[in-house]
Protein backbone atom coordinates (compact mmCIF):
# COMPACT_ATOMS: atom_id res chain seq x y z
CA UNK A 1 0.00 0.00 0.00
CA UNK A 2 1.29 3.17 -0.83
CA UNK A 3 1.61 5.43 2.09
CA UNK A 4 -0.50 8.80 2.06
CA UNK A 5 1.43 12.39 2.71
CA UNK A 6 -0.58 15.62 4.24
CA UNK A 7 -0.28 18.20 1.97
CA UNK A 8 -1.00 22.16 1.50
CA UNK A 9 -2.05 23.76 -1.71
CA UNK A 10 -3.41 27.71 -2.77
CA UNK A 11 -4.79 28.22 -6.00
CA UNK A 12 -2.89 31.45 -7.16
CA UNK A 13 -5.42 33.85 -8.65
CA UNK A 14 -4.85 36.80 -11.22
CA UNK A 15 -7.20 39.79 -9.92
CA UNK A 16 -6.48 42.51 -12.72
CA UNK A 17 -8.35 45.08 -10.77
CA UNK A 18 -8.38 44.91 -7.16
CA UNK A 19 -11.79 46.94 -7.05
CA UNK A 20 -13.89 44.82 -9.04
CA UNK A 21 -12.87 41.19 -6.83
CA UNK A 22 -13.08 39.36 -10.13
CA UNK A 23 -9.95 37.42 -10.80
CA UNK A 24 -8.60 34.02 -12.80
CA UNK A 25 -7.14 30.92 -11.46
CA UNK A 26 -3.35 31.20 -13.04
CA UNK A 27 -1.39 28.51 -10.83
CA UNK A 28 -1.22 26.51 -7.86
CA UNK A 29 1.44 26.13 -5.27
CA UNK A 30 1.86 22.65 -2.99
CA UNK A 31 4.12 22.32 0.27
CA UNK A 32 4.30 18.52 1.35
CA UNK A 33 6.51 18.81 4.48
CA UNK A 34 6.95 14.99 4.81
CA UNK A 35 8.18 15.00 1.04
CA UNK A 36 10.15 17.59 1.42
CA UNK A 37 8.50 19.28 -1.63
CA UNK A 38 7.52 22.80 -2.21
CA UNK A 39 6.59 23.69 -5.96
CA UNK A 40 4.68 25.69 -8.78
CA UNK A 41 2.64 25.20 -11.51
CA UNK A 42 1.26 27.82 -13.50
CA UNK A 43 -0.79 28.77 -17.30
CA UNK A 44 -0.95 32.52 -17.97
CA UNK A 45 -3.30 32.53 -20.28
CA UNK A 46 -3.51 35.87 -22.31
CA UNK A 47 -6.97 35.89 -23.34
CA UNK A 48 -8.52 34.75 -20.12
CA UNK A 49 -6.87 37.98 -18.37
CA UNK A 50 -7.76 40.59 -20.86
CA UNK A 51 -11.47 39.35 -20.73
CA UNK A 52 -11.39 40.77 -17.24
CA UNK A 53 -9.29 44.08 -17.86
CA UNK A 54 -7.82 44.46 -21.75
CA UNK A 55 -5.20 46.40 -20.06
CA UNK A 56 -3.93 44.15 -17.58
CA UNK A 57 -0.03 43.74 -17.88
CA UNK A 58 0.74 39.65 -19.06
CA UNK A 59 3.88 40.15 -19.00
CA UNK A 60 4.08 41.57 -15.18
CA UNK A 61 1.51 38.67 -13.88
CA UNK A 62 4.10 36.22 -15.58
CA UNK A 63 6.98 37.70 -13.97
CA UNK A 64 5.35 37.50 -10.64
CA UNK A 65 4.42 33.43 -11.53
CA UNK A 66 8.24 33.39 -12.27
CA UNK A 67 8.80 34.98 -9.12
CA UNK A 68 7.10 32.30 -7.24
CA UNK A 69 8.68 29.76 -8.94
CA UNK A 70 12.20 31.27 -7.84
CA UNK A 71 10.40 30.85 -4.30
CA UNK A 72 9.50 27.44 -4.26
CA UNK A 73 13.07 26.53 -5.61
CA UNK A 74 15.28 28.30 -3.24
CA UNK A 75 16.48 30.13 -6.36
CA UNK A 76 19.13 33.55 -4.72
CA UNK A 77 17.32 35.78 -7.45
CA UNK A 78 13.72 35.48 -5.01
CA UNK A 79 15.90 37.15 -2.59
CA UNK A 80 15.29 36.66 1.37
CA UNK A 81 12.42 34.41 0.61
CA UNK A 82 14.65 31.76 -0.80
CA UNK A 83 17.16 31.78 2.28
CA UNK A 84 14.26 30.46 4.68
CA UNK A 85 13.27 26.65 5.14
CA UNK A 86 10.26 25.35 2.65
CA UNK A 87 7.55 26.14 5.38
CA UNK A 88 8.72 29.29 5.75
CA UNK A 89 8.75 30.25 2.02
CA UNK A 90 5.26 28.43 1.37
CA UNK A 91 4.12 30.77 4.51
CA UNK A 92 5.69 33.62 2.18
CA UNK A 93 3.72 32.62 -0.67
CA UNK A 94 0.24 32.01 0.81
CA UNK A 95 0.10 35.17 2.72
CA UNK A 96 -2.42 37.55 1.67
CA UNK A 97 -1.49 40.52 0.12
CA UNK A 98 -2.83 43.70 -2.28
CA UNK A 99 -1.15 42.56 -5.95
CA UNK A 100 -2.21 41.10 -9.07
CA UNK A 101 -1.20 37.72 -8.03
CA UNK A 102 -2.93 36.65 -4.83
CA UNK A 103 -3.18 33.19 -3.11
CA UNK A 104 -6.73 31.49 -2.20
CA UNK A 105 -7.44 30.39 1.42
CA UNK A 106 -4.93 27.30 1.95
CA UNK A 107 -6.60 23.56 1.55
CA UNK A 108 -5.32 20.51 1.86
CA UNK A 109 -5.10 17.18 1.41
CA UNK A 110 -3.41 13.72 1.07
CA UNK A 111 -1.07 12.25 -1.66
CA UNK A 112 1.39 9.84 -2.26
CA UNK A 113 3.01 11.98 -5.17
CA UNK A 114 2.94 15.75 -4.46
CA UNK A 115 4.06 16.64 -7.83
CA UNK A 116 1.71 14.39 -9.46
CA UNK A 117 -1.13 16.16 -7.42
CA UNK A 118 0.40 19.81 -8.34
CA UNK A 119 -0.26 19.05 -11.54
CA UNK A 120 -3.82 17.13 -11.36
CA UNK A 121 -4.06 20.51 -9.23
CA UNK A 122 -3.14 22.69 -12.05
CA UNK A 123 -5.70 21.19 -14.36
CA UNK A 124 -8.80 21.25 -11.85
CA UNK A 125 -8.68 25.10 -10.85
CA UNK A 126 -6.62 26.29 -13.68
CA UNK A 127 -7.34 24.71 -17.19
CA UNK A 128 -5.92 21.88 -19.38
CA UNK A 129 -3.95 24.08 -21.53
CA UNK A 130 -6.07 23.15 -24.40
CA UNK A 131 -7.37 26.62 -24.53
CA UNK A 132 -3.92 28.06 -25.26
CA UNK A 133 -1.84 30.46 -23.25
CA UNK A 134 1.96 30.26 -21.66
CA UNK A 135 2.57 27.20 -19.28
CA UNK A 136 5.10 26.53 -17.38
Amino acid sequence: MTELRPYQYVVLRCVPRVDREEFVNIGVVVYCEDAGFLDAAWRCDEARLRALDPAVDVGAVCDALTFVDWVCAGDERAGDAARVGLGQRFGFLRAPRSTVVQPSPVHGGLTADPGVELHRLLGHYVGTGDEGGRSE
